[in-house]
């Protein structure tokens, strides 16, 4: 008996989303060895994202990641290589339902205003300008399964916006690669409606 619902996962809420061009040599590996860091001037491509599951989502938590932009052949994939979020059931669903590495972290939220996933890294926001209606959105998740690649699709739809954000990461924390950086841009996403993973046949 599993704590988790099965994919996919209906997801709805809000997330701050920041991006870095961070060299080669900082950057951390994608989670499977079967894909490439897309590169850019020498540098790869990393984000780092607070998100908060609201209601009506099958399960209501919050969450912290870094990414790595990665290829797979010629098909751009997203790498998740670090993540936290404060809730075992999306711990142990996104390990086993994704390869998603997921562990657990305390986290102080102001919404709108200031994350905090402590020893971790933290976003304070300052001001949003926010695009007028939603948008349709997907990409892809590559993650290491045991040695196999694994391609999980996320679909939905975001409203996008740019935000005049302040981030910082503990120089002595797992996200260290990212202190004293600072981001090319960080968006809102707010709110999104996510269907996270697979559609079971029949569904």
């Amino acid at each position: 008996m599993t704590s988790y619902p099965p994919e996919p996962w209906d997801l709805h809420g809000h997330a701050y989303v920041g991006t870095w061009l961070v060299p080669l040599a900082d950057l951390p590996a994608p989670h499977s060895p079967a894909t490439r860091p897309v590169t850019l001037f020498g540098r790869g491509v990393v984000g780092a994202a607070f998100f908060v599951y609201e209601q009506p989502s099958p399960l209501t938590y919050n969450e912290i990641m870094s990414t790595v932009l990665v290829r797979q052949g010629w098909r751009v994939r997203v790498s998740i290589t670090h993540i936290w979020v404060d809730s075992e059931a999306s711990r142990d669903g996104g390990r086993d339902l994704w390869a998603i590495p997921k562990q657990l972290a305390d986290f102080d939220v102001v919404t709108h205003r200031s994350y905090i996933a402590r020893g971790i890294g933290s976003v304070a926001l300052r001001r949003v300008r926010r695009l007028p209606r939603a948008l349709p959105a997907g990409f892809t998740i590559a993650q290491d399964q045991h040695g196999s690649l694994l391609v999980s699709p996320v679909t939905g739809r975001m409203r996008f916006g740019v935000v005049s954000a302040r981030w910082s990461f503990a120089d002595d924390g797992p996200l260290a690669f990212l202190h004293g950086r600072k981001p090319l841009l960080t968006l809102a996403i707010r709110p999104f409606r996510m269907l996270f993973g697979r559609r079971r046949p029949g569904s």
